[in-house]
């Protein structure tokens, strides 16, 4: 976010609506504390970050567009909610404590009750998660929303997508098919904020603490974002191993079956993206460990599978489209999220 930002507490009403207005009013959050490792933060032309000694830093950033990504008419506060939530489940799936941010927010309008919505959702999951936004730009133009990422772990510790090995569990954490869920409910119409589909939907957890739990365990890892079979197939193409998944055991979210029924559940679950709950391969030595581990979190670590030296998938009938691709698919609104 560019110097010119003026203090928050001091925005001359003509600047209200002008980019630095912006940035100022919605996007200039308090001083760090002196342990955020920010040496510089928002207005100047760049942040100047101190990440801890001797750790790597894990970056990763994501796009969230109106009618694609959310719904153009869901609530503004879970849309910031939403935008910072499917970048950090990304840090998760590496097993990277979060740090800092950047956001790169593109809006038709100003809409002043729509930003203040949008800007407590996004901060609200910043100090909850510990990410400090740190810069970024605010332009016009069709709304759409660029949240980086950067986190930190220690070397040789990332959780990979290429460390699985034949003989290992295929595990996820949590429930699935709750964001597919929630997609469809808002489709027909629900609005209940309290709904635990809509919720699962509209705004997802990401697992940060399961994430860093699972370092020293788990041997690959990924986050569920395009859909459980899209994303255990990235895993297994950089592994080079195949893998048997028992769709029985699949974790259902609540309040699904009764939503889908118990076909349209088992596809929600399999192909419907939007869960950001972490898919592992893990070795059957350590499940007991990791189980205790996300215990002390609250999580359920559920086993769905086994890893193979023949490469491919069996156990599971392929439905017509196994995960989100943008540009091989029309624009289904709200429908999955780019990795």
């Amino acid at each position: 976010m560019p110097n010119q930002a003026v203090p928050s507490q001091a925005v001359p009403s003509q600047c209200q609506h002008s980019e630095f207005g912006l940035i100022a009013r919605y996007f200039t959050p308090s001083p760090p504390g002196s342990d955020a490792g920010v040496a510089l933060g928002v207005g100047d032309d760049c942040t100047l970050l101190l990440p801890a000694a001797g750790q790597q830093l894990a970056v990763s950033v994501d796009t969230s567009v109106a009618g694609v990504h959310y719904p153009a008419d869901a609530p503004a506060e879970a849309v910031g909610h939403r935008a910072l939530a499917v970048s950090l489940s990304d840090l998760a799936a590496m097993g990277a404590r979060a740090r800092w941010c950047l956001m790169a927010l593109t809006l038709e309008e100003a809409d002043d009750a729509w930003l203040e919505g949008f800007s407590r959702g996004f901060r609200d999951l910043a100090e909850a998660s510990g990410t400090a936004l740190v810069g970024g730009d605010v332009t016009r133009g069709a709304t759409a929303i660029g949240v980086t990422v950067m986190g930190e772990v220690a070397p040789e510790a990332a959780l990979t997508r290429h460390g699985g090995r034949p003989g290992d569990l295929v595990a996820v954490t949590g429930a699935l098919g709750g964001g597919a869920g929630g997609l469809a409910l808002w489709q027909r119409g629900e609005r209940d904020p309290s709904h635990p589909l809509l919720l699962r939907y509209l705004r997802p957890q990401p697992r940060l603490a399961a994430g860093e739990a699972l370092r020293g365990l788990a041997t690959a890892a990924i986050d569920i974002s395009d859909g459980l079979l899209a994303d255990l197939g990235h895993l297994l193409e950089r592994s080079g191993v195949g893998a048997t998944l028992d769709p029985a055991a699949l974790p259902l979210a609540e309040g699904l079956v009764e939503a889908l029924g118990e076909e349209g559940a088992c596809q929600a679950a399999l192909a419907g993206g939007d869960d950001y709950e972490l898919l592992l391969a893990l070795p059957a030595e350590r499940l007991d460990e990791a189980r205790t581990r996300l215990a002390a979190l609250g999580l359920p670590l559920t086993v769905i599978g086994r890893l193979e030296a023949e490469p491919g998938l069996r156990g599971v009938a392929m439905p017509s489209r196994s995960g989100w691709q943008h540009f091989l698919a029309a624009g289904s609104e709200g429908a999955g999220g780019a990795t």
